[in-house]
């Protein structure tokens, strides 16, 4: 369906390096069209190092609100008048609000995006024994939503000093007690957990798991962050051991309807939402 384009209209948009394969722009437009609003969101391809330059730009120019995406979410922070707690916490954000008085406001909602695509699929963090596999940005935001929802947390990271940066900053925020295991000893951990996330790039390029998938089974729940290609080893490993499991989609879809109420003051319409990020990832 083709958009008209009025001087009137709002813009939004994701900033990041590289972007150009963002599902994004399919997802928010087919939103505001849902609601009636005469909004576009668009790409904007940013060079590492200018994320707070363009994120100050935005302000200039009256932008409605931004997503940010690698590598410019701690640029984002750091550019932003206000930050919610998750956002300050961790000095990252993924969500910029431009609001009318001029002020620039950032969130981050990659952590409640994921704990909402897990109760999508009947998965109650509260209480669970979740093993997220990873120290990025993901996986800390990942990591301090899933232990505010009452998760029992242990983080693995290749880097061992990285995931022992995660637990005192997501102790210190939550009050609770993340634990940090071996990477090199997976195993065990993935055979104790309720729920096993993959908050890493792994698989992206058909790279296998870290970890022998005979730890699965109908009993754990798997997640992937990784959600092209829709079925990474690590979720046919899975499949294979009838455990259930699901992509990062979800996690995208959640986290951009949390955008895009921030940005209008609407419920976001999540359906159409669904609809349009499974349909631009078939073009």
């Amino acid at each position: 369906m083709t958009q008209a384009i009025r001087g009137s209209t709002r813009v939004a948009g994701i900033i990041g390096d590289p972007v150009t394969h963002s599902r994004s722009p399919a997802i928010h437009n087919a939103a505001f069209r849902a609601v009636g609003l005469d909004w576009v969101y668009v790409a904007f391809p940013v060079a590492i190092g200018a994320g707070e330059e363009a994120v100050r730009a935005g302000r200039v120019l009256g932008l409605a609100g931004l997503n940010v995406t690698m590598p410019h979410k701690a640029a984002a922070a750091s550019a932003c008048d206000e930050l919610s707690d998750r956002a300050a916490t961790l000095g990252v954000a993924n969500t910029v609000v431009y609001r009318p008085d001029g002020t620039v406001a950032g969130d981050l909602t990659d952590g409640e995006g994921f704990v909402r695509a897990l109760a999508e699929h009947g998965v109650d963090a509260a209480g669970r024994r979740v093993l997220v596999i990873g120290a990025g940005g993901a996986a800390r935001a990942i990591t301090l939503a899933l232990a505010d929802a009452g998760a029992g947390v242990t983080v693995s990271a290749r880097r061992a000093d990285a995931a022992l940066e995660v637990a005192p900053l997501v102790n210190t925020a939550t009050g609770r007690d993340v634990a940090v295991a071996s990477f090199t000893a997976l195993d065990a951990s993935v055979g104790g957990a309720d729920v096993v996330v993959n908050a890493t790039p792994l698989g992206m390029n058909g790279e296998p798991p870290p970890f022998d998938p005979s730890f699965l089974g109908p009993t754990t729940f798997v997640a992937d962050t990784v959600y092209h290609p829709e079925e990474t080893p690590l979720l046919a490993a899975a499949r294979a051991h009838d455990a259930p499991c699901i992509n990062g989609l979800g996690m995208l879809v959640h986290q951009a309807a949390l955008a895009f109420e921030a940005w209008t003051g609407i419920q976001a319409p999540l359906e159409v939402m669904w609809t349009a990020a499974r349909a631009d990832g078939e073009t």
